[in-house]
Order: structure tokens, then sequence, then C-alpha cells
């Protein structure tokens, strides 16, 4: 297997499909570069507006032609665990570009939503909508123009994509992603596993599992499993967004507050006075893109990065499908095994070596592009490095030679699996991914009877009636974006789990998301096209027989289920928690292997010629 040579020819495929696109795109960014700082461009009026409640010493910088403005656009709410920590950045944000002779101002704030708290319930289905608010809010901060450069404070599941698809809009200005680090280690993930599981059966209360819950989400940070907001971390660290090893630093720690005073000072240095003048649009192409797959087949990342790269991706003219993640899974080792792919969480990945250590083993074998553009300015080389504390600043060195701990993350030489555990599944139900890096052998190939939902509380009712003590697939269906806004349907898990565990041969089938935590039952998701518009999974009954192989990437059934009319898609509901205003976003949104897009002026502007 000559695995430089799939890396070329994905790219190379890549680079010939997004032609047109991408000229497109680079042309507009092109239009909108300026020599000065953009503020220049303004009236005199639209400058006092602009400034007006700032300080006297940021007034008299603004007012010259050379001091760089920087916009902040941050994330920040103190609901989130993994945002709270953003109230104090502006401050010390705003202090570090003083020191450079720069200036800052927070240019605007972004939608947050916790989907930990939304799970399985009717606020979820607003949950991948707001990835695309927070882009179109990203626009409206940044459409002042007064700015020079875009420092973009974000952590979690939807909000890192929202921002990075709004600021390309801008990518003709620098952009550096700002990350506050996960939570300490908590509750063990298994044990949190165990007793979801305890209380799916009925064998433990409410009592004993909020306890279990508020001991793994506990303090301000991230949350620790590896799902999508965690991935968001590892791909800004590896498209080159993040200064280097800034990922998964606790913010309690001495380093996280010199790294944020680093981005600041880093960020004036991109801008297009500045020393190192390195626009996004120049950083996001489409090695980047491969690369953030390939780092997320490495890493066993959240299959939310099926939709969301797509839409990044999109967002600057490229191109990308289903077949580009399948050919790069197939080269790509499973470096580490972190929560649901293994016990251990993301504080124990970066203890044992982290990202440095896999990016490295990535570049050695010949499966990442190290010759990219990247906020460091050092092409992706860079971030095999860690960074230390040094006096009031920060350093970096080499990173770990060796793993830590082989149970959590190893070498290209000894990878837990050949291939990343992310595959395309296709046949006559449509197209789906499958995650199977946490499931183990003996239950990805499952053929079974179908058992037939149209929601998730419908599965769980005749579970809790013991119902469903048998071999079956479950298809969960009418969940795709323009049926209700294609929630996650992440609270099957301990019951589908549970039947497994009795010794069931069960499997999920759903044209509706799981979490990035998805794991030990076989689950073809995304599946397209979707139900709510006629797909083959409105046709399938209780008792049709379906094989899905997680080996050979098989999702088939008898094909006279095909000559059936569909079955008719009734809402339950469109309305309260505010999903009646969300109603044009579902009219609108394209498949999930367009990225699940709600925001038209992406397609067009990607000018393919395709049908969303």
């Amino acid at each position: 297997m000559n695995r430089p040579a799939v890396l070329r020819e994905v790219t190379d495929r890549i680079i010939g499909r997004s032609r047109e696109s991408r000229a497109a795109y680079l042309d507009l960014m092109r239009s909108m570069r300026s020599e000065g700082p953009r503020r220049l461009s303004l009236s005199c009026g639209n400058i006092a507006h602009g400034y007006a409640a700032c300080p006297a010493s940021d007034k008299e910088e603004m007012r010259g032609e050379r001091a760089a403005n920087i916009g902040i656009v941050t994330a920040y709410n103190d609901m989130l665990s993994a945002h709270q920590p953003f109230q104090t950045y502006p401050d010390i944000i705003k202090a570090a570009l003083r020191e450079v002779r720069a200036t800052g101002q927070v240019a605007g704030g972004v939608p947050a939503m916790c989907d930990g708290v939304t799970q399985g319930q009717d606020g979820m289905e607003l949950s991948l909508f707001s990835r695309d608010v927070i882009a179109m809010s990203t626009a409206i901060a940044l459409s002042h123009d007064m700015f020079d450069g875009v420092l973009a404070l974000g952590v979690c599941d939807k909000i890192v994509p929202g921002l990075l698809m709004g600021a390309l809009r801008f990518g003709h200005l620098p952009a550096i992603f700002v990350p506050a680090g996960p939570m300490r280690s908590g509750l063990p993930n298994p044990e949190k596993a165990r007793i979801r599981q305890l209380y799916a059966e009925g064998k433990v209360g409410r009592e004993k599992l909020l306890a279990a819950e508020s001991a793994s989400y506990h303090s301000p940070g991230t949350c620790t499993f590896y799902g999508t907001a965690n991935s968001n971390q590892m791909l800004m660290e590896i498209m080159g967004l993040h200064l280097p090893g800034a990922a998964f630093i606790n913010p309690d720690d001495p380093l996280r507050p010199r790294l944020t005073e680093a981005a600041a000072r880093r960020i004036v240095d991109l801008t297009a006075s500045g020393s190192s003048p390195t626009p996004l649009c120049e950083v996001v192409d489409e090695r980047a893109i491969v690369n953030a797959i390939v780092g997320l087949h490495a890493t066993g990342g959240s299959t939310n990065h099926t939709l969301h790269l797509v839409a990044i991706a999109r967002a600057a003219g490229i191109i990308i499908d289903w077949d580009d993640f399948d050919d790069l899974a197939g080269v790509t080792p499973l470096l580490c095994r972190i929560y649901p792919n293994g016990p251990a969480d993301v504080n124990h990945f970066h203890a044992a070596g982290g990202l440095a250590l896999v990016i490295r083993e990535l570049l050695d074998a010949g499966l990442l592009h190290e010759d990219v553009q990247t906020v460091a300015g050092r092409g992706l080389a860079a971030y095999a490095e860690e960074p230390v504390e040094a006096g009031d600043g920060v350093r970096w060195q080499a990173g770990t030679p060796v793993s830590a701990d082989t149970d959590i993350v190893r070498g290209v030489a000894e990878p837990f699996s050949a291939d990343g555990g992310l595959k395309v599944l296709d046949g006559p139900l449509g197209r789906a991914v499958i995650k199977v890096s946490a499931v183990k052998p003996e239950h990805r190939i499952v053929t079974a009877p179908a058992i037939v939902f149209d929601d998730q509380d419908s599965f769980l009712e005749r579970f809790r009636a013991g119902e469903l003590d048998r071999d079956f697939i479950a298809v969960i269906r009418f969940q795709g974006p323009r049926a209700n806004g294609m929630p996650e349907l992440h609270k099957l898990s301990p019951s589908l789990g549970v039947l497994q565990d009795r010794g069931f041969k069960v499997a999920l089938v759903t044209d509706g998301r799981m979490s990035g935590a998805s794991g030990k039952v076989p689950s073809a998701i995304h599946v397209c096209p979707e139900a709510a518009c006629g797909g083959p999974l409105a046709k399938v009954m209780d008792g049709d027989v379906i094989t899905l192989n997680g080996e050979t990437g098989e999702l088939s059934v008898d094909p006279s289920v095909l000559e059936r009319t569909p079955a008719r898609f009734e809402p339950v509901s469109e309305s309260g928690l505010g999903r009646e205003l969300f109603a044009g976003f579902r009219s609108v949104a394209s498949s999930a292997e367009t990225g699940g897009i709600s925001l038209p002026g992406i397609d067009q502007a990607v000018q393919s010629g395709e049908t969303v």
C-alpha cells in the first residue's frame, strides 16, 4: 500500500473537482484585500462610530495609519463549561495587543448551545442549524470592516465549524482560533457509561445517574471524552489554525493565558502590514482539508465532521465528498484510543504524547501535507512541537519522541488498526457513514429484520416495555436536515448497548446523527437521501431484512422494498423552543453528504453545478 500516493491522488482529485469554485473564491478574497489597515477605507463618521467606546490610547493608535485592529469574535457564555473561561480572554488579548502597538475590539458574539444540555430534547433540533447561524453571526461581526485580523474564541460542537465558515468568507484577513482547553479528568468514562446502562435498565435511579454525570462534567473546560468538541480542537491544530500545542492545555494551567497572549501577538504579524502576511484563504486550501480528514481518521474523531468538514470546505470553494473520506480512511492507521474508542480521556491522551506525537508520526509516514501555510508560519512540522512557559511568554520544543502509554496513543508502525475506522456504507438504502473504531469485530456485521420508528422516543418506549429483546436493526427515520434539523440520537446508545450486552445482534440505521461519542453498537448514520425527501428509508417496513456490513461497506435490503410508495412524512411538531423560527432552514437544507448546509449563499459561491 503506497499511502503517500493515495494522499496525493485524493488531493489532486479534490483540486480538480474544485478548480472553478476555488478560483472564484480566491478571486473574491483578492478583491477584498487592501494595502493598509481596513478602517482607512471608512469615512470619518464610520470610524468615529467604530471606536467611540475605546480608551483614549486605543483611539490614538487607530487614528494612525499603521496600527492593526484585531476583531475578536467570541462564543462566550457561562452555561457552557468549555466557553466559560472565555469571559476573561478579551482583556488578556487587548493587553497583549497594546504591547505590540495594536488594538483589539470584541467585534461580536455568536450563539453557543450545548449539545450535552439539549441531547434527547426538542432543543436539539436547532443544533445543526446553529452552526449556520454562527457562520452568519461571524459575518455580521466582521462586516463593519474595521478589522485587520480575527481571533476566534470557540471550542464546541457546531461552534468552531460555524466560526470557521463565517471567517472564511472574510478569508482576505488572517485568523487564529483560540481555545480554552479541557476540564481536568473526572469520573472515568467507562464507569459513566456503565451507570448510564444501569439507569436505562431501571437498576439505578435518577439520583445515582445525576451524581455520576456531575462527577464527569464538573468544572470549566471542554468535556474530556473525544467527541465533536475535542475533535474540533484536533482539526484546528492539524489545519494550522491554532498556535502549535494549544488544543489540550487545561483552563487553569499557567500556560493557557500565555498561549492566548501569544496568539494575540502572532495575529498582528499575520496582517497585511505585519511581518508575515498570511490571509486565512491561503491557510485553508485543499491540502489543509485533506490533512483534516487524515487527522480525523488517525485519532478516531467525531462522525459529525463528515458534515462539518464538507461545509467548511465549501465555504472556501472546495468540494469534498464521502468517497474522499473513505479512500483516506483506507490508508490512515488508527493511532489513538480515546473514549469512546477506549477508556482514556483527552487529558490522558495529551499526557501520553498527544497531537504533537500523532502529527509527527503522520508526517514521517507521508500521510500529511507538510508544505502548507499555517498561523505558526513554519509549515505543519511546527505542530510536532509542544509549548512550554518561558518567563512571561511561551516557547516551543520538540514533542515527546515516543508514546508514554501505548494503550492510548501509538506510532504508525504499531497502530491500533490499519485503517481509520470510519467507513462509507452504500447500497439500496442509500449512502451512510459508520464509525467502527469502537465496535468490536464480532459486532460489525448484522443481518436482521427491521423494526421501524419515526422518532427515538418510540424506540425507548418499546425498550422499556421489554419488547425489543431480540435480534433486529432499528430504523429511526425522518431525522434528517429537511425533516427536523437532524438531531443527534445519542440517548439511544445506552439502550442499544444493553441489548447488545444481552447477546442480541442489534444495529441502528438512521438519517439522523449520532454524537461524536457514538460507540459500541454498529450505526449507519447520515443516510441520504433522507426519508423526508422520499429516500429508501421511507419505504422500509417492520420485518424487512437489512444487512449492515461494517467490513465491506454494504447497507442492503431486498430490492422489492424500493418498489413501495414511501411513507408520508408527518412532523410531530415544528413549533416550541424556537423551532418554528427555523422552518426556512429546514426547507433549504442540503443533504448530509453535502454538509447539511442551510446557507444557499455558500453553495451558490461554490458554483459546482451540483443539485443540493
